[in-house]
Formats: C-alpha cells, sequence, structure tokens
C-alpha cells in the first residue's frame, strides 16, 4: 500500500507535473487531439505505460478530447507518489 501524499508535496510536485493539475484529491490532464483516430492512439500509448507501471488511470474520451485523472486506490483514492511517476512518464508520450 502506497502512502498518500500531503497537500504540500502534492503541491511541491505540481510545478514539475506540466499540463496537470488538481482536481479534489486526484491529479488531472485534459488534451486536445485533431480527431478520434489521434485520440485513440494517444489512450493506447498511456494504457501501455499505465500497464507496465501496474498503475492505472481514469481514461474519459469524448472524441477528440481525452482526460486522464490520477489517484490510487489503495490509498483511499488520495494522490501517492505512484501518481505522481505515473504523470512523469505520461509527459513522455509524443502527442499525435
Amino acid at each position: 500500500m502506497s502512502p498518500a501524499l500531503s497537500p504540500e508535496q502534492i503541491q511541491a510536485a505540481l510545478p514539475g507535473l506540466a499540463g496537470w493539475q488538481l482536481e479534489g484529491s486526484k491529479l488531472l490532464r485534459a488534451y486536445k487531439f485533431r480527431d478520434f483516430k489521434a485520440a485513440l492512439a494517444f489512450i493506447n500509448q498511456a494504457g501501455a505505460i499505465a500497464e507496465q507501471q501496474g498503475h492505472h488511470p481514469e481514461i474519459h474520451n469524448i472524441w477528440n478530447q481525452v482526460t486522464l485523472r490520477l489517484c490510487t486506490h489503495d490509498a483511499s483514492n488520495q494522490i501517492t507518489e505512484k501518481d505522481l511517476t505515473l504523470a512523469r512518464a505520461l509527459q513522455s508520450l509524443s502527442l499525435p
């Protein structure tokens, strides 16, 4: 089980997570793509990274818009280091 991060730890990490913001007790990032095909390609890339890490985001897709939300379920749906690690890894994706 991963310990939840304090609000201060989360705020300290946010400047290093371009495009990510705090939404309640989750990290959120929204992406907009040229079309559904590009959005789906991104979802597949993000899914592969999440699977490698064994930590899976909430993924919401509407046509060309994808929203990711990160929290750790075994930490009562709070943000943990697992979420920061996944957010950093997702930043490495080349956006179509």
